[in-house]
């Protein structure tokens, strides 16, 4: 099992943290593996959108669908991916501090297929290592927005 839990405070109101992390075409921006993010329904950002994410993993491509599961603005947003041989569910979570700032914080989990299944504990700690910088990355890119 693969298991994330990254979280950080970002100098940032949650709205305008919820606003930019919610619109998924901005993944590439602060999501290091994300190559491209492609819309494949209508309509804003809900429970049902759907959205490919072309992302860079193990030396290749892969082209990762999303559905968003949960919704609720300004609190959190969950999607559950399947690509092949890793099954995922991430929320991201979003909360005000006293200070007005946000604590952001991103859960998931997956199950690798039976190509991955040996090499898990090395893919886990790879997949950790990218949400650290991610999330670091994420912070950086808001805090410079003010």
């Amino acid at each position: 099992m693969i298991e994330i839990e990254k979280s950080t405070v970002i100098n940032r109101p949650v709205e305008e943290v919820f606003a930019y992390v919610a619109d998924v075409e901005n993944e590439p921006q602060w999501i290091s593996e994300v190559m491209e993010v492609r819309r494949t329904s209508d309509g804003p950002i809900g429970v049902g959108s759907t959205y490919d994410n072309v992302v860079h993993f193990l030396g290749r491509q892969i082209v990762d669908p999303h559905e968003v599961v949960q919704y609720e603005p300004n609190k959190k947003f969950t999607f559950k991916s399947h690509s092949g041989q890793i099954s995922f569910e991430g929320t991201h979570a979003f909360e005000p501090t006293t200070n007005g700032a946000t604590r952001f914080t991103f859960v998931a989990s997956g199950e690798t297929g039976t190509l991955f299944r040996l090499a898990e504990p090395i893919v886990n700690r790879m997949i950790n290592r990218q949400w650290d910088a991610n999330v670091a990355n994420l912070k950086e890119l808001l805090e410079a927005q003010s």
